[in-house]
C-alpha cells in the first residue's frame, strides 16, 4: 500500500513541476515579444492554467489514477486511435519539455565555466551532458530522483524569493522601471501570443493528477493542491517578470535573452547575484530534467499498458522501463537539433491542445464528475483560441517553428494509427 501524502507534498509536486526550468528558459522569449507587458502575458497564461485546473480537480476526484492525464483522456474517449494519439502527444510533449530544460541548462552553464570559444557548442555539450547524467540517476534509483526534487524545490524557491525581495527593493529609483508602463506594452494580440509561447512554464500542475490516489482527504486537499499551486506560481512569475523588465533595458534583455534572469540580478547584487541566480537556474533545470524523465517514462509505460503503444514499452532495460532510454535518446536529439524558440512553441502547442482536450472531457463528463459544464467549456475555448493565436504569431516570425509544432502533433496521431493497423493485421 502506498504511503499517503498531505497537501504540502502534493503542492510541492505541482510547484516543482511548474517552477522548474520553464521560467529560466522562457522569460527572455516573453520579454522580447511583450516588452513592458511581460507580466500581463504571464497573467494571461496563468489564467488559462487556472481555468483548466477546474477540470483536473473534478477528474482527479472522480478518477484518481497514477496515469493522471492519460487516464482522463481514455475515460473521455475510450481506448482508440484518438485517445492514443493524444496520449502520445503528452509523452512527446514531455520530451519537448526535457529539451527545453536541457537548453536552458546549456544557456546558463557557460556563464560559470566556458568549455570552448563558441557559446553554441558549449550549450549543446552542457545540455547533452545533463540529460545523460539525469538518465543515469533515474537508472540508479527513483528514490534518489524524488529526494533531489524535494531539496531542489526548497533551494530554488528560497533563491527566487530572495531575488523577488531584493529585486523589488532595487526597483526604487531604477530608470528602467518606466518600461512597465502601458505605453511600452506591445499590442493585445502580442501580449496573448507571448503568454502562449511561454505557456510551457505552467504545464507542471498536471503532475498533481498522478499523485491523486495517494493524497489524504482528497475531497479537501485535491482542489487546494491545484488552485493554491497555480495561484502561487502565477503571482511569483508576475513579480519576477516585473523585477526583470524593471531592472534591465530592452536592449539588454534582448542580448541576454537565454539567461535574462541571471542578468536581472546584476543591478541589485552585482556579479555575485548573477552567479547565484545562474546556480539556481542550473539546480532548477537539473531537477526539472530529473523529474520530467521520471514522469515521461511513467506516461510512456501507462500508454503501453493501455495498448496504445506496443506492449514492449512495458519491458525493462536494466532496472527501468525501456521508455526511459527511448525518452532520453529522443531528448538528446531534440536538444541538439531544435532552437529554443522552436522547442518552446512545440511544447506550448502540445500542452495547450492536451489541456483543451482535458477541458472537453470535463465538459463531456460533467454529470458523472458532478461538475459545472460552463467552466470546462470556457477552458476549452480559451485553450483553442490560445493555440490559434500562438500559431498565427509564430507563423509571422518563424514559419519553421509552426511546421515543427504541427508536424509533431500529426506524427503522434499517425504513429497511433499505424500501430492500431499493425495490431489489427496481427
Amino acid at each position: 500500500m502506498s504511503k499517503k501524502i498531505g497537501l504540502k507534498e502534493a503542492m510541492s509536486t505541482g510547484i516543482g513541476g511548474m517552477v522548474g526550468g520553464g521560467i529560466f528558459a522562457v522569460l527572455g522569449l516573453a520579454a522580447s515579444l511583450a516588452k513592458g507587458g511581460t507580466p500581463i502575458s504571464f497573467l494571461i497564461a496563468g489564467l488559462i492554467a487556472l481555468i483548466t485546473c477546474y477540470s483536473y480537480v473534478k477528474l482527479s476526484l472522480s478518477y484518481p489514477d497514477r496515469g493522471g492525464t492519460v487516464k482522463f483522456v481514455n475515460q473521455g474517449f475510450g481506448v482508440g486511435i484518438f485517445s492514443g494519439g493524444v496520449n502520445n502527444l503528452l509523452w512527446v510533449s514531455y520530451i519537448i519539455m526535457l529539451a527545453l530544460y536541457a537548453s536552458a541548462f546549456g544557456s546558463y552553464a557557460p556563464n560559470l565555466l566556458k568549455l570552448t570559444s563558441d557559446p553554441t557548442i558549449d550549450a549543446h555539450i552542457y545540455g547533452s551532458a545533463i540529460v545523460i547524467i539525469a538518465t543515469a540517476i533515474n537508472y540508479y534509483s527513483v528514490a534518489v530522483v524524488l529526494k533531489i526534487e524535494a531539496y531542489a524545490v526548497i533551494i530554488k524557491l528560497v533563491i527566487l524569493g530572495v531575488f523577488v525581495v531584493i529585486g523589488g527593493y532595487g526597483l526604487i529609483g531604477n530608470p528602467h522601471l518606466t518600461q512597465l508602463s502601458p505605453e511600452n506594452w506591445e499590442s493585445p494580440f502580442s501580449l496573448v501570443a507571448a503568454g502562449m509561447v511561454i505557456f510551457v512554464a505552467y504545464e507542471g500542475f498536471e503532475l498533481i493528477a498522478n499523485t491523486a490516489p495517494d493524497i489524504k482527504e482528497p475531497e479537501k486537499n485535491i482542489p487546494r493542491a491545484y488552485y493554491w499551486t497555480v495561484i502561487f506560481v502565477v503571482l511569483l512569475y508576475i513579480v519576477i517578470a516585473c523585477v526583470t523588465v524593471g531592472s534591465l533595458s530592452f536592449a539588454k534583455i534582448a542580448t541576454a535573452k537565454d539567461y535574462v534572469l541571471a542578468e536581472a540580478a546584476k543591478p541589485m547584487l552585482g556579479q555575485m547575484g548573477f552567479t547565484v541566480i545562474t546556480i539556481a537556474a542550473l539546480i532548477s533545470t537539473f531537477s526539472a530534467i530529473n523529474a520530467s524523465l521520471y514522469g515521461g517514462t511513467r506516461v510512456n509505460y501507462e500508454i503501453a499498458e493501455d495498448d496504445e503503444l506496443p506492449h514492449a514499452f512495458t519491458y525493462k532495460f536494466w532496472n527501468q522501463p525501456i521508455g526511459l532510454l527511448i525518452t532520453a535518446v529522443l531528448t538528446l536529439v531534440a536538444v541538439n537539433v531544435l532552437q529554443l524558440e522552436s522547442i518552446s512553441t512545440a511544447g506550448s502547442v502540445g500542452f495547450l491542445l492536451i489541456f483543451a482536450i482535458v477541458n472537453f472531457v470535463g465538459f463531456k463528463l460533467a454529470k458523472q464528475i458532478n461538475g459545472n459544464k460552463l467552466i470546462p467549456l470556457l477552458g476549452l475555448i480559451a485553450c483553442s483560441i490560445a493555440v490559434v493565436v500562438l500559431l498565427i504569431q509564430q507563423y509571422s516570425t518563424s514559419k519553421l517553428d509552426v511546421y515543427i509544432a504541427l508536424g509533431i502533433v500529426v506524427f503522434c496521431f499517425l504513429m497511433e494509427a499505424a500501430f492500431k493497423l499493425m495490431e489489427k493485421k496481427k
